[in-house]
């Protein structure tokens, strides 16, 4: 192999998108040119730096697509009844013709139905529609969610009629919406921007727990690497390396298992060991191999399994 083609390669090489016998050639070539492998080594660079740069939308972008997004909400949301005309047609009785002295029987009947309604009801019931700060999230669906600043939150909730909330993270009411907003699998954006706003409070065992089931089940890899960004301070935790170590071997997006390794590697620890050798014995990215095998070195440990 010669030094032009080695170098042409080199992108595809970190990738893990060479075969493995234009990779073993590049490899062998590598080991005898001092200057491709310089090459390399600056490109391993150019990878890391791009991998720690972060794109960060103008304020002015965020805001016309948020406006835009609630314009086309106002606009899609199907027109509902409300709760008062559901429960007026659940009581409405359509009368028939009947003799005259039916008619007051009927209307006595439906003062007598009435007042004993009002007395059986219970006054927590009645008093819950009068408190807009409570809200269910098991009977309301998250649409749109947006940081205001000053640690503030709002949201917009479905419910018979939509209506918008807003509070701190620190609210449960808030908190809870968020976590709601983070499982709905029909809104992949939805999830983004709920999971990117938990993962400021994962001292929370419950908000925790949420993003460790994120990164093992969430279809999305945008999602995904929302959720490890908020365990990144968690990683000597038992239970959250457990977790880490199972998106290591199973998931299928490369840079979702680069950033597990960036956390496992944040701590040595022996247990670690043999998910690296697993990961050695079976992975294709010749990046996270490489990344895998320099952990291995750090702990003293073999790439190979006996």
């Amino acid at each position: 192999m010669k030094c032009d083609d080695a170098r042409k390669t080199l992108p595809l090489f970190l990738y893990g998108e060479l075969s493995f016998e234009d990779e073993e050639q590049l490899e062998v070539h590598v080991d005898e040119c001092d200057a491709c492998r310089d090459a390399l080594a600056r490109e391993k660079l150019l990878f890391k730096s791009l991998d720690a740069a972060e794109i960060v939308p103008s304020a002015e972008l965020l805001a016309d697509c948020r406006a835009q997004l609630r314009q086309r909400l106002e606009h899609a949301a199907p027109e509902r009844a409300s709760f008062w005309d559901k429960i007026r047609q659940g009581f409405t009785i359509n009368f028939h013709f009947a003799p005259g002295i039916m008619q007051p029987i009927g209307a006595l009947a439906m003062l007598a139905i009435g007042f004993f309604g009002a007395r059986v009801t219970p006054a927590s019931f009645l008093g819950s529609f009068h408190s807009a700060g409570l809200v269910d999230p098991g009977s309301s669906r998250v649409r749109y969610v947006e940081p205001m600043g000053s640690g503030r939150v709002q949201i917009v909730v479905d419910e018979t009629t939509q209506r918008t909330l807003s509070g701190t993270l620190e609210d449960q009411s808030i908190q809870r919406l968020l976590l709601t907003a983070a499982k709905d699998p029909s809104d992949a954006g939805l999830r983004v921007e709920s999971v990117n706003l938990l993962k400021n409070q994962p001292q929370s065992a419950e908000v925790r727990s949420a993003l460790l089931d994120v990164v093992q089940h969430d279809s999305n890899a945008g999602v995904r690497l929302k959720a490890l960004d908020g365990l990144k301070d968690f990683a000597d935790d038992p239970e959250t390396r457990k977790t880490l170590a199972k998106v290591l071997l199973k998931d299928d997006c490369p840079g979702v298992r680069t950033q597990v390794i960036d956390l496992l590697i944040q701590h040595h620890a022996d247990s670690m060991m043999g998910v690296f050798q697993e990961v050695m014995g079976k992975e294709q990215n010749g990046y996270i191999r490489m990344r895998c095998q320099r952990a291995l070195h750090d702990m003293n440990a073999s790439a190979e399994t006996y």
